[in-house]
């Protein structure tokens, strides 16, 4: 009897530990979803800013920490082609944040897992 409950005090801690993985994986996907989204209306907000201005107007833009003068005809296509590239890499995150969530499910419905709020 004593070695039944231990078997099932270990599978409960094995279970709990998937479950910690499982969430821990879903906040950090979300929070690399909300950088991204970040980035994303910074560079928009940029792009609505330069685009209306003429394009052999100075501007300056940092890279790698480093403040470079360029044009605005030189920054703006950049500008849209990364704004583009991080449009993408967020539309992944999501797919990769929804799948994991339903393999989150069926883990939890395969092992009847209910879950308490305290």
């Amino acid at each position: 009897m004593a070695a039944q409950q231990q078997v099932s005090a270990k599978k409960q801690q094995e279970l709990q530990t998937q479950y910690s993985n499982f969430k821990d994986t879903l906040q950090n996907i979300a929070s690399q979803i909300g950088n991204v989204e970040q980035e994303v209306d910074e560079h928009k907000l940029v792009l609505e800013t330069l685009t209306p201005l003429p394009s052999d107007r100075k501007c300056f833009r940092m890279i790698n920490g480093v403040l470079v003068e360029r044009t605005v005809g030189d920054v703006l296509p950049t500008l849209q082609s990364n704004a583009d590239n991080m449009s993408k890499v967020l539309e992944e995150l999501a797919k990769q944040y929804k799948t994991k969530q339903d393999e989150m499910e069926k883990w939890k419905k395969k092992n009847k897992i209910q879950v308490v709020q305290q």
